[in-house]
C-alpha cells in the first residue's frame, strides 16, 4: 500500500471523500487541499450515463469559460498568406502553412490548439496520424476550421475550450487555476456543466450526469452533488 505523504494526510483531514458537496463548497475546498508550489489547474470530471460506443450518444462540444482557463494557450494558425495578418493581430503564437506542416512532420507539436481554414484542410489532413492522438487535429465542430481566423484565435485565447467524452463515458476538462477566486471556479464550472447538459443526446436514457468530481492537478477528487450546482 502506498504511504501517504504529510500533505496528503492533511488534505484528507479537511474533507470527507464520501460526502457530496455543493459546487460552491467544493470550489473553496479544492484550494484548501491543494499543496503544490505551482499554480495547479482545476479539473472537472463529469461521468455521463451514455454509451460512447454508439455514435448517436457521442457528446462533444465547445464552451467559452467566462473567466478563461488561466493557461497561456499556444495557438498555431495554418492559413494562406491573405489571412496571416488577421491571425497575428488576434494574438496567434505561430502563423504559416507549408513550413509548419513540415515542422510538424518532423515531430514538432509544441502547441495547444491549431486553427486552420477549409481551403487548406487537404494539406493539414496529411498530419492526422500525428495530430489526432494528441487532440490537436482541427475540426469544424470545434470551430478550429473556419474562414473567421481572427475571431477563432481571440475566442481560444479568451478561454474557449473543446471537450469530448472518452471511451469510459467521462468528460475531463480544465476549468481554471487554484489561484482563481472560488466564485470564478463556480461560474466556469456552471457554464461548462450547462453546455454538457445542453448537448444531452436524445438517445441517452436514465440519469444523464451520474457524478461530478472537482480536483486540482495533485489533489484528491471532491465529489459534487449534481443537485447542488446552484447552491
Amino acid at each position: 500500500m502506498t504511504k501517504l505523504t504529510k500533505n496528503q494526510k492533511l488534505a484528507n483531514e479537511k474533507f470527507d471523500r464520501n460526502k457530496l458537496y455543493t459546487l460552491t463548497e467544493a470550489s473553496a475546498l479544492v484550494r484548501e487541499i491543494t499543496t503544490t508550489k505551482f499554480d495547479a489547474s482545476i479539473d472537472l470530471d463529469v461521468r455521463l450515463g451514455i454509451d460512447p460506443r454508439k455514435s448517436n450518444q457521442m457528446v462533444r462540444g465547445v464552451v467559452s469559460l467566462p473567466h478563461g482557463t488561466g493557461k497561456q494557450t499556444r495557438v498555431l494558425v495554418l492559413c494562406t498568406p491573405d489571412k496571416e495578418s488577421d491571425a497575428k493581430e488576434a494574438g496567434a503564437d505561430h502563423v504559416g502553412l507549408d513550413d509548419y506542416i513540415e515542422k510538424i512532420k518532423a515531430g514538432w507539436t509544441d502547441i495547444d490548439v491549431i486553427i486552420t481554414m477549409p481551403s487548406v484542410m487537404g494539406k493539414v489532413g496529411q498530419l492526422g496520424r500525428i495530430l489526432g492522438p494528441r487532440g490537436l487535429m482541427p475540426n469544424p465542430k470545434s470551430g478550429t476550421v473556419t474562414m473567421e481566423i481572427g475571431k477563432a484565435v481571440k475566442e481560444v485565447k479568451q478561454g474557449k475550450i473543446d471537450f469530448k467524452v472518452d471511451k469510459n463515458g467521462i468528460i475531463h476538462a480544465s476549468i481554471g487555476k487554484v489561484s482563481f477566486e472560488p466564485v470564478k471556479i463556480v461560474e466556469n464550472a456552471r457554464e461548462f456543466i450547462h453546455m454538457v447538459n445542453k448537448l444531452k443526446p436524445a438517445a441517452a436514457k436514465g440519469t444523464y450526469i451520474r457524478s461530478l468530481f472537482l480536483s486540482s492537478t495533485m489533489s484528491p477528487g471532491i465529489k459534487i452533488d449534481p443537485k447542488g450546482l446552484d447552491d
